[in-house]
């Protein structure tokens, strides 16, 4: 249930912005049966057809077409089929009803759009607007087509029932353009009354919540919300009620002491709270997710730092034995040590290399190893890689064949044997290391392979499975990886 209302999030935004204006119309004149607002949702919804079935097949469309011809459809869903549809509407409903749902359906596909494209990536600093200014901008809007309407209605005497005028869903741009006075008047005493409001809501976001909620608790919050709304909402009735607009409007408020001014700007409160407060709850969230990921590469540092010394130590061993020997394989295996080294300084920092460097690396430190041991060694690789450049975290393979090495092949008194198997199919790692044995360890690989075990806990979390088996003469570690 839960995947089928995401995947079909955006259709219900889309289908709910009809029911909006569907309601909004329907309350206009009696009766409010609902006879009447499905006679004007059913018509909506047949306008908005196109815009429904391509944001319902999105995911399927995306997957058969290419970017450009998916662009070119919702393109043409929304620039030809949506005019088409609102200039040839069904349905006795005001034309600039359906003028205004187009202009909606067009704003909300931008939105989805821009919501989309900056889920994933960090916004521009000039897109980070916040909630604050988005209410601001969005009480601006509302103002702005509140007097666009407003001018739209006030030639028709029938708007007038009362004496005063009732603004319709209407928007007549030549009229607009002719009482543009009148229009720039409307727009600024409807921002002055709904700023009103919003003064109230960024004290109870930015004071009441943020300080005395979160310092003093829920009681003292209570007595201060009630504290500010007896301060302020005299004030705010008053500035509402000298506005001009109640010569045309009729009086939108004719006492500034009375309470159910008082209930009208503490709804705004408390209809933002929910908001405000889970706005916090993220803001905690986040803070607690980046102090858990610095942590987190805090920790991956220290087991890199403590997997580097191991791997030295034991290569600055096989060195010294060499040289005890007078070898003539001393000098190619400094420069074979040289470029172990230059990996897991350099490349070892990364966050992620190709795995066929991991591979090389492999093989570089199998070739070093050999050189120093006393007995020969019944060696089998085998690599099958469908993707060369398939990214893998590095200095993982080579800590169960460090493993095997020190535990196995190293105190062997014969000839030992050591099995690698790797395979990498469609990001699906499979890794095998087989080492003979001649006494069962008593531990399974000490530090090498516990902190191999936590660095894939940290970097591949639900994505894999290491197994130690221990046979009569042999020790298995296998590792499977979901890269």
């Amino acid at each position: 249930m839960r995947r089928f209302f995401l995947r079909f999030l955006d259709v219900w935004l889309f289908a709910g912005l009809s029911a909006w204006l569907a309601i909004g119309q329907t309350l206009e004149q009696e009766p409010y049966t609902w006879a009447r607002f499905a006679g004007i949702l059913l018509p909506l919804l047949v306008v908005q057809l196109p815009v429904l079935a391509v944001t319902a097949g999105k995911e399927y469309l995306k997957e058969r077409l290419s970017r450009s011809r998916y662009l070119a459809v919702r393109a043409g869903c929304f620039l030809v089929a949506l005019p088409a549809l609102t200039y040839f509407h069904p349905g006795t409903a005001p034309d600039g009803l359906f003028v205004l749902a187009a202009c909606l359906n067009l704003a909300l596909e931008g939105i989805l759009t821009a919501s989309a494209y900056f889920r994933n990536r960090q916004a521009p600093k000039v897109l980070r607007i916040g909630l604050d200014n988005a209410i601001l901008l969005s009480i601006t809007l509302v103002a702005a087509g509140l007097a666009a309407m407003s001018v739209s209605s006030m030639d028709d005497p029938a708007h007038y029932p009362d004496g005063f005028l009732l603004v319709h869903y209407l928007f007549d741009g030549p009229l607009i353009l002719r009482h543009f006075g009148i229009f720039v008047q409307f727009f600024l005493q409807f921002e002055v009354m709904y700023l009103a409001g919003y003064v109230f809501y960024l004290l109870n976001r930015h004071f009441l919540v943020a300080v005395v909620l979160k310092e003093k608790g829920l009681l003292i919050y209570l007595l201060s919300f009630a504290a500010v709304l007896s301060l302020l909402y005299p004030a705010a009735s008053q500035l509402i009620k000298s506005l001009t607009l109640r010569r045309i409007f009729g009086d939108i408020i004719e006492n500034p002491f009375v309470f159910e001014n008082a209930l009208v700007f503490s709804g705004v409160m408390l209809v933002s709270l929910p908001v405000v407060l889970a706005l916090q709850w993220a803001q905690q969230n986040d803070r607690i997710s980046l102090l858990e990921q610095e942590k987190t590469r805090a920790e991956l540092d220290l087991l890199r730092q403590q997997l580097n010394p191991h791997f030295f130590f034991n290569t600055l061993n096989n060195l010294y034995s060499l040289t005890l020997k007078q070898s003539p394989d001393a000098p190619e295996s400094i420069l074979q040590l040289s470029d172990l080294m230059r990996y897991v300084i350099y490349r070892g920092k990364e966050e992620q290399v190709a795995i066929q460097e991991e591979v090389q690396y492999l093989r570089d430190y199998l070739r070093l190893q050999q050189l120093r041991l006393r007995l020969p060694l019944a060696l089998k690789v085998s690599v099958e890689l469908d993707d060369e450049q398939q990214p893998i975290s590095p200095l993982l393979l080579i800590v169960p064949v460090e493993n095997a090495f020190k535990h196995g092949i190293e105190p062997a008194a014969e000839s030992a044997s050591l099995t690698i198997t790797l395979r990498c199919r469609k990001g699906q790692l499979f890794f095998r290391c087989e080492n003979s044995v001649e006494e069962q360890p008593g531990e399974t690989g000490g530090i090498g392979l516990e902190n191999l075990r936590r660095r894939l806990e940290l970097l591949y979390p639900g994505k894999h499975r290491l197994t130690t088996s221990a046979g009569i003469t042999t020790f298995t570690a296998e590792l499977s990886l979901d890269l």
